[in-house]
C-alpha cells in the first residue's frame, strides 16, 4: 500500500479536505490527512499524509508556519478577508512609514481573538455555523507568535503584501484585520498563500496534475519530515526485536533528545527519545 509524505500546491477554491479526497481516489489509500487547514481562498504548500505516514499528522500540525499575505487597507468584512461581506470602507490616509510602525506591535508573543468564520467550537457549535445564522458570541483571546512579519511592496493604491511566519493556530487574516483597526481605517486580508508548513517549502510542492501523472512515486519517505533529529541505527536483531515490541532499547553514550531509529537493515522504525540509556518509542512507523 502507498505510504509516504506528498507535498501539494493547493489551488484556490479547494478545500484542504478536498485534497485529501482527491488524493484518496487517485492513490487508492483511504489513509490520508494533512499537516494544517488552508482555507479555500489561499493557495500553497500543504503537507499531505498518506498510508502509514498520516502517524506524522500530529506532529506536522504544531510546527510554525510561512505566508505571502495580501493586505488591503480601508475594508473591514465579516469574515476578514476579501471573500465575505463589506462591513465598512474607510478612506486611508497610512503610508508606508505608518504601516511598519504599527506592524511592530504584532510582533513577537500576541493575543489573537478567533474569527467568527472559523472551525473553533464553543460550546459544542463551530463559531462558522452560529457566524452564517448571524450570531456573534464572545471568544477568548488565544496567544500565538508572530516570529516574523515582514512588509514587502505596496501593489495598489490601499494594498500590500505581507511575509508572516507565525505559529500554529495564527489566524493571518485576523491579522490583518487587526492591523487595519490598529491603523484606524481597517483592513482585510486580500490573497494569501503558504509559502512553509511543516518544514517544506514551495519549492518541495507539486499540483493535482502532476500526481495525477505520477502517482506514488512522487511520495516522499516519512522520516524526511523528521530529518532535524540524528539518525541512530539497530546494530543487532535482538535490538530490533525490543523495538518492534514497543520496547525501549539500551543504548549507550547519546545526548539527550529524539532520534530517527532505524532497522538492522536500514528501515525506518519510529522515533525515540533518549534518556538514562534507553531509546523509549514516542511514535512507531513500521508495518506490522
Amino acid at each position: 500500500m502507498p505510504s509516504g509524505i506528498i507535498v501539494i500546491d493547493k489551488p484556490a477554491d479547494w478545500t484542504s479536505m478536498d485534497v485529501c479526497a482527491k488524493l484518496r481516489g487517485i492513490l487508492a489509500e483511504r489513509r490520508v490527512g494533512h499537516g494544517g487547514t488552508l482555507d479555500p481562498m489561499a493557495t500553497g504548500v500543504l503537507p499531505v499524509f498518506v498510508g502509514n505516514a498520516t502517524k506524522a499528522v500530529e506532529f506536522a500540525e504544531k510546527g510554525d508556519k510561512e505566508y505571502l499575505a495580501g493586505l488591503r487597507l480601508g475594508v473591514t468584512t465579516n469574515t476578514q478577508d476579501s471573500s465575505g461581506e463589506v462591513l465598512e470602507t474607510l478612506p486611508v490616509s497610512a503610508g508606508r512609514e505608518e504601516i511598519e510602525a504599527a506592524l511592530e506591535n504584532f510582533r513577537g508573543e500576541i493575543l489573537q481573538v478567533p474569527p467568527m468564520y472559523s472551525a473553533i467550537k464553543i460550546r459544542g457549535k463551530r463559531l462558522y455555523e452560529l457566524a452564517r445564522k448571524g450570531q456573534e458570541v464572545e471568544r477568548t483571546p488565544r496567544p500565538v507568535t508572530i516570529h516574523a512579519l515582514e512588509l514587502l511592496e505596496q501593489t495598489g493604491e490601499t494594498e500590500y503584501r505581507l511575509r508572516v511566519r507565525c505559529s500554529k493556530g495564527t489566524y493571518v487574516r485576523t491579522l490583518c484585520h487587526d492591523i487595519g483597526q490598529a491603523l484606524g481605517c481597517g483592513g482585510c486580508m486580500s490573497a494569501l498563500r503558504r509559502t512553509m508548513a511543516a518544514g517544506f517549502t514551495l519549492e518541495q510542492a507539486v499540483t493535482l496534475e502532476e500526481v495525477q501523472e505520477r502517482g506514488e512515486t512522487l511520495l516522499l519517505p516519512v522520516d524526511r519530515f523528521f530529518e532535524k533529529y540524528p539518525a541512530f541505527r539497530l546494530a543487532e536483531a535482538r535490538q530490533e526485536r525490543l523495538c518492534r515490541n514497543g520496547n525501549p532499547v539500551p543504548a549507550k553514550g547519546l545526548a539527550a533528545g529524539l532520534y530517527r531509529v532505524y532497522g538492522v537493515d536500514g528501515a525506518f522504525l519510529c522515533l525515540s527519545r533518549w534518556g538514562d540509556g534507553l531509546l523509549t518509542p514516542v511514535k512507531n512507523f513500521f508495518c506490522n
